[in-house]
């Protein structure tokens, strides 16, 4: 059955600090030029989002939805958006006292149809605002929203979501947990997928016995159009709902993989303090005992640090189990022409080569992924043809990121991309 890519995990213009542009329609046209066939709608909970989405959604295959015809954006007739497919999702951050300490939880949550939606969010109307935030805060436990999800419909899921970031991750440092069961109790077996986040990937989830068990997915839990699908996970499956949530449980080879940040390139990999401009590998926090050499305040303990307690000593790092699904680790098709170019990301000059080459290739998955060298270096820049070419063999250089602070990636030297783009000029 042909793959399909998929990034279940995003934000509305309903949450804080989203984009005004994250409305349904630019986000179904933007799936269509990322090249990801299903997006989570995200917010649900949201009584406005909620109403566009009923407004704008019809029913496509079972369980998943498509933009009606009529909300098509205009001035973009290569790119049809009513492609794009839609699972109900939203996202539900859990603050509450267990066990002696205040706990910050977010939890991706997803349901079936917009019947269910209206079940759910009836009850969590009850307990928290859930006009306040497309991503609201309710206070109370984990368990508990899970407990309201299964009783509205057996089909509904719930993924913990960047499990191991620091402040909100259910493993992270500040505020959460040692084990699913910790959290869940006796509904823990009713977790059969974690969200790795953008500062972690599988292979760092692998060292971790009681995750043996579970399907590990990625999102890009994007707040503006252009971070779709920084990271998505990968279907071999037919398209539905039930098919998508199945394929997670089973884990069997309709779950094809994940597609990832290069984990350092994510804001909480390193431990640090952005503050001071402190940034340690976890063997440099213990050295400094988790104080900060500069201020005397301790530093965000990040992802990899929280890896390396929760491992197991006979899982070290590059340590691969036999069930072991693949992953993908990509710079951002803008990133990459931005680096070519030696400029910022923002810039008029990136984004005139993304879209001219979406416009020629088709996507921007298809050009991190399926086209082939010789196209690439026919029909992209060279200095652009290159960057991608070492992204796929992970030729980067990566400083990583900690405490807040975003890694940063180099590809090319300076010299290197300026002969390259030389060549474009000779040429």
């Amino acid at each position: 059955m042909p793959k399909f890519i998929a990034d279940i995990e995003i934000h509305s213009k309903y949450a804080r600090a989203v984009s005004p542009q994250m409305v349904i329609e630019n986000i179904a046209l933007w799936g269509v030029k990322k090249g990801i066939k299903v997006l989570g709608t995200g917010d649900f909970t949201h009584p406005l989002w909620l109403k566009d989405l009923k407004e704008k959604l019809e029913p496509a295959e079972p369980g998943l939805f498509k933009l009606k015809g009529r909300y098509r954006p205009k001035n973009n007739h290569s790119f049809d958006a009513t492609a794009t497919r839609f699972l109900l999702s939203g996202e539900v951050s859990c603050i509450y006292p267990k066990k002696n300490k205040v706990r910050r939880v977010h939890h991706l949550i997803y349901a079936p149809s917009f019947e269910v939606v209206d079940k759910v969010n009836t009850q969590l109307g009850w307990i928290g605002n859930l006009k306040s935030d497309g991503r609201p805060i309710i206070g109370f436990d984990s368990k508990e929203l899970l407990g309201i999800l299964l009783s509205a419909s057996s089909e509904c899921v719930l993924i913990p979501a960047h499990v191991f970031t620091p402040w909100f991750g259910l493993f992270g440092s500040k505020s959460g947990f040692d084990s699913l069961e910790e959290c869940f109790d006796d509904l823990s077996k009713e977790i059969f997928a974690i969200e790795t986040g953008l500062s972690a990937d599988p292979a760092m989830c692998w060292r971790i016995p009681f995750l043996d068990n579970k399907a590990i997915i990625s999102g890009s839990d994007s707040h503006s159009l252009h971070r779709l699908g920084r990271e998505t996970t990968i279907f071999g499956t037919e398209l539905s709902y039930s098919a998508i949530m199945k394929s997670l449980k089973k884990r069997d080879e309709s779950f094809a993989g994940t597609i990832e940040f290069f984990p350092e390139e994510g804001k909480y990999h390193y431990d640090g303090h952005a503050a001071c401009g402190v940034s340690f590998s976890p063997t440099e926090t213990k050295k400094q005992k988790g104080i900060c050499p500069k201020c005397g305040k301790p530093v965000t303990v990040g992802v990899m640090a929280r890896v390396e307690e929760l491992a197991t000593a006979d899982r070290p790092g590059g340590f691969k189990p036999d069930w072991a699904k693949p992953y993908y680790s990509f710079v951002p098709f803008d990133e990459v022409v931005a680096e070519a170019l030696g400029v910022g990301v923002a810039s008029k000059a990136v984004w005139k080569e993304y879209n001219e080459a979406i416009k020629n290739f088709g996507s921007e998955f298809g050009i991190l992924i399926d086209v082939s060298e010789s196209d690439l270096r026919v029909g992209l820049p060279s200095a652009i043809a290159e960057g991608v070419i070492r992204m796929r063999q992970g030729k980067v250089h990566i400083e990583p990121g900690y405490d807040g602070q975003y890694g940063k990636i180099k590809i090319f030297e300076d010299d290197e991309r300026d002969e390259l783009n030389a060549q474009k000029s000779l040429f």
